[in-house]
Formats: structure tokens, sequence, C-alpha cells
């Protein structure tokens, strides 16, 4: 299967997500630990964090 050039895009700006799925060392418990990776500009966050809450609720 063929993607798009945008198709492509898309995908490489889509967070990186892990699952793993462990027994506890006394066989008792299963473990699924996710991690989800997204990475996005400095710039990004800093707009974020620039905002008051007054103007995250006003959106």
């Amino acid at each position: 299967m063929e993607f798009s050039e945008k198709r492509l895009e898309q995908i490489k700006n889509m967070p990186i997500v892990e699952s793993k799925v462990l027994k506890s060392k006394d066989g008792k418990f299963v473990m699924h630990k996710t991690v989800i990776t997204d990475i996005k500009p400095v710039k990004y966050y800093e707009a974020v964090l620039e905002k008051t809450p007054e103007e995250v609720t006003e959106e």
C-alpha cells in the first residue's frame, strides 16, 4: 500500500505509541505500560503556557 505525500506528512506528525505487557516477578500481576511520545516545537508550548485560564475557557 502506498501513501500520498499528504498522508505521509500526517503520519509523521502523529504521536508515537508504545505498548508493553509484562508479568510481575511473582507471577501474580500483569502490567500494561503505554508510552505516548508527542514531539512539538518549543514555541507551541510557550504559546500554550502564556495563555491565562480565562483565555482558555473563552475558546
